[in-house]
């Protein structure tokens, strides 16, 4: 029962766990939408259903305690009563042997009754076990670890589709592919294009393995390669996806996952070859640089950059490139698209690209639709065809082309045919993602890290100190439960030194030489021993419901405090590596549970001892003070052996709390990450780096155990020595008539009940050090003042809002990299109803203006203005409700599509018809009244049940809904191929009108028509105008154009 109950409650605890990784992996779509208190709502009522089983826990618990316990003193009843009559009837029965019995099964019980506090910890494990065991004895139906399969000695890279059809597991009934053939010819490219959600990233993860097809086969150089060994495969296989992930290591170690037996000159020429050693070099730690979690320290190029780095790294066979330079400026691009071509020579090479420059020279091209090939060819052959690819390419050229006379009309013959040249080779022209590095100094050299040591590995943090009142201050609000249950426990701790006066007046009883009178004497004491079976029975209950509902509620309001707590903090807190979600996951998960360990049940063993020894002490005064004195006087030394026992616990707590985060951050790291872990048949390598962490503290411990089994040892043998000691001065005491055998016995038996409380105490010692130490971290939590508090009622609201923005000479450097200024004196304007478009090389500090303006951070010079107003004496949650910002690499939440559109304004509730509305003007409205479940389809964690270009329409129409003043749109449509792109760029523009806009994009197309485009390089602005006076001008922006 314990075991189905612990398994209900961790259950609960893992749905609330999920919520908070998915919640604070995506902590900066959380405040921008002002979503704190829907997820803290959420979070809560995992919580409450994992409370409720906690009580039950604690009820059933006692429960037993208590039965277990009457019955022992229904059974002393019955072997005195029994005992007596036996003596009575059978003369080879004497008092001796009756106590030799006795105390046999005695101490037994007692034993048993030290092992009682333990058992819900046992039945804890065996619950965790049922759920770990699952996972470690489930059948995997890919196995990456398998030894298994065939390792052909020559790859020459032939790769054919044959019949595919699949659907996502999670989404049966939505077909993906729908028999699909291609054939792939070893050392050619073949580009696939198509629609968003046509299939071709999904053709991609069924050659990783990463699923199987349903029907159909994949071959490699004719062999189905189910029947290949998977990791083998996948060492073949370089990929660079998307929204590429980068682990919270240094740039080299990032590189260097690509290939295990890299060297450092090789991770130097892969990353010139990426384009990325330019910026890396700039760089104080150069490639010893800290990358930050997923990535957080780099802007979205920087970041693909070291992707394709690591791809290149690896020197693959087949070589898959999805997406690969969406996040990169056009000069970027250009240098990488080179290194990518000349990458290809020689390689079988798989090709998902929007752009015409980065799939025009592919040997073949696929046009994707519904699943399946519809057409097949070179960009010549398909252009005569005048299918799905020309119908792209065509729009693709129609918005090249209509810029082109919009703005180019004064450009000579030759610069005409200059600029289709260029049409011809380029899409896309400008600028990239986020906060860049500019303050940088030279040469390049760098070791292979310390993996552990990249962990910050279990710094000492001086925590202050928390007294015990103040731990048992939290749980003042259930003060009359905790009372109740008090009283209880000091019942139970009462009744075994009563026990003892009623045990010695049972021996006086044997004495008596009258058997009516023992028998009538033992006949009655045997039924108070009855009685006290009942009393403590009743106690037990009445304890296990008190301090079950005060020890839940305590657990549920410090996880609760926590989280919230966790959603105030200003994202800058984040950023530090001490912060990771792994991290701040496990202490969420094992801080306030441990806390109530210093309360509770532990309240409750505390209370019974104190009240235990202090019955003792007053039975043993009454009955034999000089006996009490010499006992009293051995009490330090017990005291003081548990003492040292507790502190040798409370410091190893310490560790092992340290060593649990760590192990938390990196599990945490490679789940969320598990796609990119498993293509670079790295799940070894982070398995180890898990281990090892854990490692590090169990050695530790083995040290400490000798010291620990001593003391532990010590203060319970104590007991011993007190018996011997009042055994022998008892019989001094008999023999010069100071006292009776009876009152001897019954200060014996009030000595070695205490004693064993005492000895019960001590194992308490392991959980109130941790406690102590989770009390003290979640204190420094909750009393830590957020430097921008996402809660913060203080601040104007502006009763008319119109969506003037302002820039004034604004300097910022991240909190985590003091050294690298990313602006450095950045001033800008745009007035309210129109467009500025920022522009610039990758890493120069554009989407850095962003999240300075939604106050993800406060600069560290300068003014941010919204309306002349700086935004930091503006209350944060109402700037934030005026905003609608779409990012470069959208996250969506494990919910319903209507349910991540609704999320786009939290204030209130939003009709389906407004949900719709958004939709359309995002035109993904057609796509999910395809889906059998239409708007209540789950997208899957982080969206993975959609494509990237859906995924993105749907975070536009979350920022749609919520009609904002001011539109962030930061590569909002990066992920879009060029028919969606085209509709929803029209979309934008409509969602525009009226609006202050601010864009971040590369794409001519999408910043031609801003009211201004201002051009930063080096964190300032270095040019400003219109589409055409920049072009005139022939500076920055004209050289971005042309690059």
């Amino acid at each position: 029962l314990m075991a189905s109950l612990t398994a209900k409650e961790l259950s609960a605890y893992a749905k609330a766990g999920a919520v908070a990784e998915e919640i604070l992996t995506a902590i900066r779509t959380v405040v921008a939408f002002n979503g704190q208190q829907k997820a803290l709502e959420k979070y809560d009522a995992n919580l409450e259903m994992a409370k409720r089983v906690g009580i039950q826990k604690s009820i059933t618990t006692n429960t037993c305690l208590g039965l277990s316990q009457f019955f022992i003193f229904g059974s002393y009843a019955l072997a005195f009563w029994y005992g007596t009559k036996l003596t009575a009837e059978d003369p080879h029965y004497d008092l001796t042997r009756v106590l030799i019995v006795f105390f046999s099964v005695l101490i037994g019980a007692f034993s048993l009754g030290q092992a009682a506090p333990n058992l819900e910890s046992v039945a804890n494990a065996r619950g965790a076990a049922y759920e770990v065991y699952k996972i470690i004895n489930k059948k995997r139906l890919i196995d990456s670890s398998s030894k298994e399969g065939y390792k052909p000695d020559k790859l020459i890279g032939e790769i054919e589709f044959r019949n595919i059809h699949f659907s996502y597991p999670s989404r049966p009934d939505a077909k993906i592919l729908k028999g699909l053939n291609l054939k792939v010819q070893t050392g050619k490219t073949i580009a696939l294009v198509g629609a968003s959600g046509c299939g071709k990233s999904t053709t991609v993860q069924l050659l990783q393995r990463f699923y199987d097809p349903d029907q159909g086969e994949i071959t490699l150089d004719g062999r189905d390669i189910r029947t290949l060994n998977t990791k083998w495969l996948r060492e073949n296989i370089g990929i660079v996806s998307q929204e590429p992930v980068l682990f919270a290591t240094t740039i080299a170690e990032n590189i260097r996952y690509g290939r295990e037996d890299i060297s450092d000159a090789e991770i130097e020429t892969a990353a010139k070859e990426a384009n990325a050693f330019d910026f890396i070099s700039r760089l104080p730690d150069k490639f010893n640089t800290m990358v930050g979690e997923r990535g957080a320290q780099l802007s979205g190029g920087q970041k693909q950059r070291i992707a394709i780095a690591r791809a290149l790294a690896r020197n693959p066979k087949i070589l898959l490139l999805d997406e690969a330079t969406s996040a990169l400026d056009t000069q970027s691009e250009s240098i990488v698209q080179a290194a990518l071509d000349k990458a290809r020579a020689g390689r079988t090479t798989i090709v998902i690209a929007h752009r015409l420059s980065t799939i025009r020279t592919a040997d073949t091209i696929a046009g994707f639709e519904k699943g399946v090939v519809v057409e097949q060819g070179t960009h010549s052959e398909l252009m005569l065809q005048k299918g799905v690819y020309y119908s792209l390419v065509m729009q693709q050229v129609r918005a090249n082309l209509f810029t082109f006379f919009l703005h180019f009309t004064k450009l000579s013959n030759d610069g005409l045919s200059h600029f289709l040249s260029l049409q011809r080779s380029k899409s896309s022209m400008f600028g990239v993602h986020t906060e860049g590095f500019q303050h940088f100094t030279k040469t390049v050299h760098f070791s292979r890290s310390n993996e552990h040591s990249l962990s910050g590995e279990f710094c000492e943090e001086n925590l202050p100190a928390v007294p015990y009142s103040k731990i048992l201050a939290l749980n003042k609000p259930e003060w009359f439960y905790v009372l109740l249950g008090m009283i209880a426990a000091a019942v139970i701790g009462a009744v075994n030194p009563t026990f003892a006066v009623i045990f010695g007046k049972i021996i006086g009883a044997f004495q008596e030489r009258d058997p009516e009178k023992r028998s009538k004497n033992t006949a009655v004491l045997s039924l108070i021993f009855l009685l006290l079976g009942v009393i403590i029975l009743a106690a037990y209950i009445i304890q296990g419901i008190m301090f079950g509902k005060s020890g839940e509620a305590l657990t549920m309001r410090l996880r609760s405090l926590s989280f919230r707590a966790l959603l105030q903090q200003e994202i800058g807190w984040y950023d530090d590596q001490k912060n990771a979600v792994g991290v701040l996951l496990t202490r969420l998960a094992t801080d306030a549970s441990q806390v109530k360990g210093a309360t509770g049940s532990r309240l409750a063993l505390m209370t019974m001892t104190v009240f235990a020894l202090v019955t003792a002490i007053v039975v043993a005064f009454v009955y034999s003070w000089q006996l009490t004195l010499l006992v009293l006087a051995c009490i330090p030394f017990v005291a003081g052996a548990n003492a040292v026992n507790a502190s040798s616990m409370a410091g190893h707590a310490a560790e092992d709390q340290k060593a649990l985060e760590e192990a938390g951050r990196i599990s945490t790291e490679t789940v969320e990450n598990i796609r990119t872990v498993a293509s670079l048949t790295k799940e070894e390598a982070f398995y180890e780096r898990y281990v090892a962490s854990l490692n590090h503290t169990y050695r530790k411990s083995l040290k400490k155990a000798p010291f620990y089994g001593f003391t532990y040892g010590i203060a319970q043998c104590s007991e011993y020595f007190i018996n011997a000691a009042v055994f022998r001065f008892g019989a001094w005491l008999i023999a010069n008539c100071l006292t009776n055998f009876e009152n001897v016995f019954i200060v014996f038996s009030a000595v070695v009940f205490a004693a064993m409380s005492v000895g019960q105490s001590s194992s308490m010692a392991p959980d109130y050090g941790k406690a102590q130490i989770s009390a003290q971290k979640i204190f420094q939590l909750l009393d830590r003042k957020p430097l921008i508090d996402s809660y913060s009622e203080q601040g104007e609201k502006l009763s008319h809002f119109e969506g003037n923005i302002e820039f004034r000479n604004v300097h910022f450097v991240y909190p985590t990299r003091p050294e690298v200024q990313v602006l450095q004196g950045l001033s800008v304007k745009v007035k309210k109803g129109q467009t500025l478009a920022l522009v610039g090389s990758s890493g120069c500090g554009k989407s850095t203006s962003i999240q300075l303006l939604e106050r993800f951070y406060d600069p560290v010079e300068g003014q941010v203005l919204a309306d002349g107003f700086d935004t930091k004496s503006l209350h944060l949650q109402w700037l934030r409700s005026r905003l609608g910002l779409v990012s470069q690499e959208p996250i969506l939440f494990d919910c319903s599509i209507a349910e991540n559109i609704q999320y786009g304004d939290n204030s209130r509730v939003v009709s389906q018809e407004e949900i719709e509305e958004a939709a359309k003007a995002a035109n993904i409205h057609a796509f999910i009244e395809k889906l059998p479940e239409k708007y209540n389809t789950r997208v899957g964690e982080k969206g993975t049940q959609l494509s990237g270009g859906q995924k993105q329409r749907i975070a536009i129409a979350r920022a749609l809904v919520r009609n904002p003043a001011v539109l962030l749109l930061d590569e909002a449509t990066s992920a879009l191929d060029t028919e969606s792109e085209k509709v929803v760029q029209r979309a934008l523009d409509n969602a525009r009108r009226g609006r202050t806009c601010v864009v971040i994009a590369h794409r001519l197309s999408t910043v031609q028509s801003a009211d201004a485009i201002a051009v930063i390089h080096n964190g300032r602005v270095v040019e400003q105008g219109t589409h055409s006076q920049l072009l005139a001008r022939e500076g920055h922006y004209y050289a971005l154009v042309n690059a």
